[in-house]
């Protein structure tokens, strides 16, 4: 389970538990603080308060293998090598997933430019699924996708949900916050959230 309790991060505090194998949406107009507060979550940005996994302190744990447990992927994810394969540890076993997300088997040797921003995305998520990481934080990681490929997306990730994993899911599509959350989590302009049921 993650807690999180008294989080503060400029206009953001909150506090929340996400059990395990849960999917909470979250929403809110732009600029209310939904990528800082995962940012935080993450520990990619400084903030106080209280974050813990299955009752570890955040701050006990290297900052390393936090990010490896409780990952962050952004909305435009980032890459640091030229080609699709070299952004992956192990790209072979990446390759199913990619494959079912809808990319051809032989886009590893592709340069990063060539990709689109859809291709982008999906490929990102691949990266951080490959993780196995115990709670995801998803900054509106189907917002350049087709609704053929976001519904491929949402399959894969419901699949990890049902085996444990966690997951914040931050999205401006209503319809989209319904389906996926079992909880949603409207952010307001104070930077506090309010909980609904979808």
């Amino acid at each position: 389970m993650l807690t999180v309790r008294s989080l503060k991060h400029l206009h953001i505090c909150v506090s929340f538990d996400l059990q395990d194998g849960e999917c909470v949406a979250l929403q809110g107009p732009s600029g209310v603080g939904k990528t800082l507060l995962l940012r935080a979550i993450a520990d990619l940005d400084p903030n106080e308060g209280t974050v813990k996994l299955d009752g570890t302190l955040r701050e006990a744990v290297p900052a390393p293998a936090w990010r490896k447990r409780v990952t962050y992927l952004a909305a435009e994810p980032g890459w640091w090598s030229d080609t699709v394969q070299e952004n992956f540890s192990g790209w072979d076993d990446a390759l199913p997933l990619v494959t079912r997300l809808g990319l051809p088997e032989d886009c590893g040797p592709w340069p990063i430019q060539r990709l689109s921003t859809g291709e982008k995305q999906r490929l990102g998520l691949v990266r951080a699924l490959m993780l196995r990481s115990r709670v995801l934080l998803l900054d509106e990681p189907t917002s350049a996708l087709d609704s053929t490929s976001a519904a491929t997306a949402e399959s894969v990730i419901a699949e990890r949900l049902l085996n444990g994993t966690s997951v914040i899911w931050s999205t401006h599509d209503d319809a989209q916050a319904r389906r996926v959350g079992s909880r949603i989590f409207a952010m307001g302009p104070d930077g506090g959230i309010k909980e609904n049921r979808p």
